[in-house]
């Protein structure tokens, strides 16, 4: 079996991370990781529940060099673990916070912020090509959360893929900064592989609140890259204050509105990026939708269709995968996402999706958060809407989307709330979703 080196080939002294203003070489990450690696037993998986971004890639590459499987749950509820540990009994937990947040077998990752050495040079670990490295999760936005197993070859060839698009735009390697959870593979891919693997910087920062992302790019060394989600990026552009200078923006998890990538331009001064992929796929395209519509695939990956179905091929993948979106194939190399399919809907004859519905209405002014949802199925079911807008009435709402959308699209009712049920990544997942249906409209036809 073919081996690749658990980091890329780079002098020891380069710098490879930054956590709480402390540059971080790659000697000193890789004398982490081995440190590590030593105390945690072979082939047996791992949870990894770090909550700082460095020391949860410390944990995953130790886990890497030692032949173990992470796993990386997208939520932390009790039920949620509960149920990995009886799948897997022999579950260990690797932890950074002060107290274990689960009754599991447990070690927990702490390391001397004090101790600034570099480290003695140490051998690059090589890396068999299929071994799996990570179970990760998909959301539960359109049901119960499905487990995907990730091989390292394949994970750092598409990571790979991804650092010649990014930095191409950005102008090189970047500091890398994420408001993403990088348990999620949209954060892993680009917040914490993308970094280590691509030559970049990583943030061990977690940041949320817009000040808090100001504060955290500024202890970055330029050129610096911001990481986010559309829901994300719409808080940070809202709050109008003063952001360092970034190379590039990149989003992903729900589609990005033209309107919102112009904004995020235009305020910060940055080519807006987005990239196309799931859970299960990892990523598979990008575009720059201020200047473009259609995706562009990354080399080798191919698309066939057969009716509304999508099948996606590379080499990256673990095997050929039907896409939950429907596609527009222009050639080759190029589409056009038209809607995932969980959201397409069909009301008396007329098509249109969920995503597009509510990126028409988060354009309104004074709509600060918003959901569309279908209640009913049926052609001559009634759309609702689940909306954060004070001060606005619902008839506004109304008058506003009738420029935008037929009149069998409109919600009716529009239902106001103090705020929506969002995860990390921005999404509203399908048990959310029905207990705001359960709530507010069971009693409501």
């Amino acid at each position: 079996m073919s081996t690749l080196p658990l980091l890329p080939d780079l002098p020891d002294h380069q710098i490879v991370a930054c956590r709480h203003g402390q540059a971080i070489s790659r000697a000193r990450f890789l004398r982490d990781v081995l440190a590590l690696a030593q105390s945690l037993p072979a082939d047996r998986p791992l949870l990894n529940l770090c909550n700082d971004r460095y020391l949860f890639a410390v944990a995953l590459f130790a886990a890497i060099s030692r032949g173990s499987l992470s796993l990386l749950p997208n939520s932390t509820t009790p039920e949620t673990i509960a149920a990995l540990h009886a799948q897997q009994p022999d579950l260990l937990c690797l932890f950074d916070q002060a107290e274990a947040p689960f009754d599991l077998p447990r070690l927990r990752i702490a390391f001397d912020e004090a101790d600034t050495a570099p480290g003695a040079h140490f051998p690059t670990p090589q890396i068999p090509a299929g071994q799996l490295m990570a179970c990760v999760f998909t959301s539960g936005s359109t049901g119960v959360p499905q487990p995907h197993f990730k091989s390292f070859g394949r994970l750092r060839a598409i990571v790979l893929a991804e650092a010649e698009r990014m930095w191409a735009a950005a102008g090189g390697p970047c500091a890398v900064l994420g408001t993403v959870p990088f348990q999620h593979m949209y954060g892993l891919e680009s917040t914490v592989l993308l970094p280590l693997f691509g030559g970049g910087v990583l943030s061990a920062e977690r940041p949320y609140f817009a000040g808090d992302v100001a504060a955290a790019l500024a202890a970055l060394p330029k050129p610096r890259f911001l990481v986010t989600t559309p829901f994300h990026l719409r808080n940070l552009l809202d709050a109008q204050i003063d952001l360092p200078p970034v190379a590039a923006v990149l989003s992903a998890t729900a589609p990005l509105a033209r309107e919102l990538a112009e904004q995020a331009e235009q305020q910060l001064g940055a080519p807006m990026l987005e990239i196309y992929g799931s859970t299960e796929t990892g990523q598979l395209a990008t575009r720059q939708p201020t200047r473009t519509e259609a995706w562009t695939l990354y080399a080798g990956v191919s698309l066939r269709q057969q009716g509304e179905l999508t099948t996606a091929s590379s080499p990256c993948l673990e095997q050929d995968i039907v896409l939950g979106d429907v596609l527009e194939l222009l050639d080759a190399q190029h589409f056009h996402l038209l809607g995932r399919g969980a959201d397409m809907i069909n009301i008396a004859g007329k098509r249109s999706s969920l995503a597009f519905l509510n990126n028409v209405i988060l354009r309104l002014p004074g709509v600060k958060d918003a959901a569309f949802c279908l209640p009913h199925e049926g052609e001559t079911s009634r759309l609702a809407a689940f909306v954060v807008a004070p001060g606005v009435s619902a008839h506004t709402i109304q008058h506003g989307l009738r420029a935008w959308v037929d009149a069998v699209f409109l919600p009716r009712p529009i239902v106001f709330v103090d705020s929506l049920p969002r995860n990390a990544t921005g999404k509203i997942t399908a048990a959310a979703m029905a207990q705001l249906v359960a709530a507010h409209l069971e009693q409501k036809p």
